[in-house]
């Protein structure tokens, strides 16, 4: 299930270590400038830029910037009402008719204790009896997650930042996916049981569905790809863990998707790749699948 959420787990804070990035320079098999990738995390804040080495120029030196998605789109009204509908369940159902007793009992007394209210709350009720497990899911590990690291500014946003800063600039941006494609991959593509199912393994595992947010908070802070890895690779042995079918859906298969896409794309114009973290470590990772295909991919830590 980790890698499933991972988009929304990976946060930042630390120093880097001497042989440990998250930025590389991607050169070589013809391109006329070199381009750059790195992996980043949407909740990390803005001045965690300043502890990447060689970042800012990298950045500059780049003539384009590409994300998973053009983060812009996200923030008009229309698509924001389409994001809030993904989320739902179908019309006239509720968690409550979805789940036992037993398991309603155990969602009530985990909302409680992060949230500080349950379902009892009608507000609450009106809201978030009607998501999805698996949004639902996402929203209680944020919240787990904030209420031990503080201060998260949605509008001033790490992962924002590079296309920000490329429109300031008057540089194009561009995007690997449409935002169709994401809220269908997060929440369209997976059975109501499924997601049931994962709903229970977060809300009966909370101690090590927590230890692994640290660890990978501790990973990426410390700038260390390394050790996402292995806490990504870290399993339960039993049916919480992501499936490969789910694992090809929302890592490995969009992996290869993006990596068809950047040979022309960095043809065109020197660009700054800037995508979640959790898609740059592994065998069939992005940084492993350039070098596979000829490329020169170096780290860059000054």
């Amino acid at each position: 299930m980790k890698k499933m959420f991972l988009t929304l787990l990976l946060t930042v804070m630390a120093t880097a270590g001497m042989n440990a990035q998250l930025l590389y320079k991607i050169s070589g098999k013809g391109l006329r400038k070199p381009s750059y990738i790195i992996g980043t995390y949407h909740l990390a804040p803005v001045s965690f830029v300043d502890s990447i080495p060689g970042l800012r120029g990298a950045l500059a030196e780049s003539e384009q910037v590409y994300g998973e998605i053009e983060t812009a789109d996200m923030t008009s009204p229309e698509n924001i009402a389409k994001m809030q509908q993904a989320m739902m369940l179908p019309e006239g159902k509720t968690l409550t008719e979805l789940l036992t007793p037993e398991q309603m009992q155990k969602l009530n007394a985990t909302m409680k204790e992060l949230l500080g209210v349950d379902m009892s709350n009608p507000m609450v009720a009106q809201q978030m009896n009607k998501m999805l497990p698996q949004a639902l899911v996402t929203q209680l590990t944020v919240i787990m997650y904030l209420k031990k690291h503080s201060g998260f500014n949605p509008t001033q946003s790490f992962d924002d930042y590079f296309q920000q800063q490329a429109v300031a600039q008057g540089k194009p941006v561009g995007g690997f996916e449409t935002m169709d494609f994401q809220l269908q991959a997060l929440f369209g593509s997976i059975s109501i049981e499924r997601q049931i199912e994962l709903l229970m393994c977060f809300l009966n595992n909370r101690e090590w569905e927590e230890l692994q947010v640290d660890n990978i908070v501790e990973a990426f802070f410390a700038q260390d790809l390394n050790r996402i890895e292995a806490a990504m690779d870290e399993k339960q042995d039993n049916s919480c863990d992501a499936t490969d079918e789910e694992n090809e859906l929302l890592i490995y298969g969009r992996n290869a998707t993006w990596l068809k896409k950047m040979p022309e794309i960095m043809q065109q114009k020197s660009t700054f790749f800037a995508v979640g973290a959790a898609h740059l470590v592994g065998e069939r990772g992005v940084l492993a699948g350039l070098r596979n295909a000829g490329y020169l991919v170096e780290g860059i830590n000054h």
